[in-house]
């Protein structure tokens, strides 16, 4: 499902227009968006848990040459899915 796929899904589900509903998914993300960047976490029970993880520096190889170098350490993007997610797609 793409973006445009999700906005019509929630136009449908919620009996909204197309706009309205692509307006609240842009909200949302922007929402989760601005709370990551601030290093919150965002927890929707049921759903799941979108954080915020550090990943350190460490010593790759450059897969042409084998040669040694350094990746630099970095905030990632982290999602853990809820128990009702889990369970709703097994």
């Amino acid at each position: 499902m793409n973006k445009s796929e999700l906005i019509e899904a929630v136009a449908a589900s919620a009996d909204i227009p197309k706009a309205a509903a692509g307006r609240a998914v842009d909200a949302m993300v922007e929402a989760v968006t601005g709370a990551l960047q601030a290093d919150d976490q965002v927890v929707l029970v049921g759903f799941g848990t979108f954080s915020v993880k550090d990943r350190a520096a460490r010593t790759g190889r450059n897969p042409q040459t084998g040669e040694p170098i350094e990746i630099a350490a970095a905030k990632i993007p982290s999602f853990k899915a809820g128990k009702a997610l889990k369970d709703a797609v097994n």
